[in-house]
């Protein structure tokens, strides 16, 4: 079966392009782009974003068919940008819990136990990062903001339309705003063990002073460990709260 260019027309040009646009979307979504999601669940979930989408915002889309093979190239290759963009901020969203996971685990003594990441492509990462970074998926899940991606796809076609230019310098505006942004919050998170951490550490360094002979480090690294579990154990629940809101507003 060949498919030729006219016959690349009308709703089947469309659904090729929200196709495209939220194919790109969905591939590097946390955590359904994570590598441990078989790429024929993707692959249905596009399909089916695409089913939902492709009546709604068909309108969007230039009434004229492309003339050449050029020009359909190029929606094509403005249509995966897009959603190449969305995916990625939605993943410089994420990294802000990771930041933290990463501070407390430093700042803890955790940070020399790490184990596989799963919503980081198979990378390592700490303990607490990993179990944040988990948490964090689960409750986007729990409180529905996972449809906030959905609203992101359907908004995209009133922030770029289809077959305009890209705006490029609003697109690196904005993703420069989200890095900067996830990265703050994430120092905001572990703020209350640096915080702390701080604190321990000048007590037992006065305490060194004080009587030389004293193993500091045996001593304080069990109590960092134990001064980091009690405060994440007060504090998980305003963590995660100010990470959900965060996510819901860049979103």
């Amino acid at each position: 079966m060949h498919i030729t260019l006219p016959g690349l027309s009308g709703a089947v040009l469309v659904y090729l392009l929200v196709f495209a646009r939220s194919g790109a979307m969905l591939m590097l979504l946390p955590p359904i782009g994570d590598a441990n999601v078989p790429a024929r669940v993707r692959l249905m979930l596009a399909l089916a974003l695409t089913m939902a989408l492709a009546p709604t915002v068909s309108a969007s889309y230039p009434q004229t068919n492309p003339q050449n093979v050029t020009a359909l190239f190029v929606l094509i290759a403005q249509e995966v940008t897009v959603g190449v963009l969305l995916g990625s901020l939605t993943r410089i969203i994420m990294s802000a819990i990771s930041v933290a996971g990463f501070l407390i685990a430093s700042q803890s003594g955790l940070s020399y136990a790490e184990t596989l990441d799963p919503t980081s492509r198979g990378q390592q990462g700490a303990v607490v990062g990993n179990f944040l970074s988990m948490l964090g998926v689960v409750l986007i899940f729990a409180a529905n903001l996972h449809h906030m991606a959905i609203g992101a796809v359907a908004g995209s076609y009133h922030l770029i339309p289809p077959g305009a230019p890209l705006p490029t310098s609003d697109m690196a505006e904005i993703a420069i705003n989200t890095v900067s942004g996830a990265f703050a919050l994430g120092f905001q998170l572990a703020a209350p063990f640096l915080v702390f951490g701080f604190a321990v550490n000048a007590g037992f360094g006065v305490l060194a002073r004080m009587m030389p002979q004293l193993q500091v480090f045996f001593v304080a690294a069990p109590v960092n460990i134990l001064v980091g579990f009690v405060v994440m154990t007060l504090l998980l629940g305003t963590m995660m709260t100010l990470f959900l809101s965060f996510y819901s507003n860049q979103m």
